[in-house]
């Protein structure tokens, strides 16, 4: 329990650091220290096959690509504009009513923790045909989702890159 704990206190520094840092890199570094902790959470749950996923695929390949995204962009240091400047709040205000109705759910419906062997059973110790299976049967959309999710974060950032670029080449001409 003191692990988990301990996890997950950096998992939430990870997180909020991705949130609070200024500079992309140190952003995408915050990410891969919380992704890292994710994985050691897994392995202290004998997941053996989802650390190893969690560090190949996210903290490899997923972070490789947005540090090819970042510098692909090339992110200036310049005054930033500030559109919308109620977001912030709006933002701020929405999460805390999200924290309360989590934190209120938590405290309103107490269960009991499974007994640690159907724990293992359900998980079957992260084998990689009993993640693949539930992934590609009960779970095929929200797989399917999370890739267009990625697919039009990327495509958005460099779209507005784009734009933004092509009207300061069109000033300096």
């Amino acid at each position: 329990m003191v692990g988990f704990v301990i996890l997950a206190v950096l998992m939430i520094a990870g997180a909020l650091g991705v949130l609070l840092l200024r500079e992309p890199v140190h952003v995408a570094l915050s990410l891969v220290a919380t992704f890292l902790c994710l994985a050691v959470t897994y392995l202290t749950l004998d997941a053996h096959f989802l650390a190893a996923v969690q560090v190949i695929v996210y903290t490899g390949a997923i972070m490789v690509l947005f540090l090819f995204v970042i510098m692909l962009l090339n992110v200036r240091d310049g005054p930033p504009t500030r559109r919308f400047r109620f977001l912030p709040a709006l933002v701020f205000g929405v999460s805390l009513l999200l924290l309360a109705v989590v934190a209120t759910g938590a405290v309103l419906d107490r269960r009991d923790l499974p007994a640690l062997e159907a724990v293992g059973t359900a998980l079957e110790g992260g084998s990689p045909m009993a993640m693949g299976g539930i992934l590609f049967s009960d779970y095929i959309l929200a797989f399917q989702l999370v890739g267009v999710l990625l697919l039009t974060g990327i495509i958005g950032a460099v779209s507005l890159v784009q734009r933004s670029g092509n009207r300061a080449d069109g000033a300096e001409a």
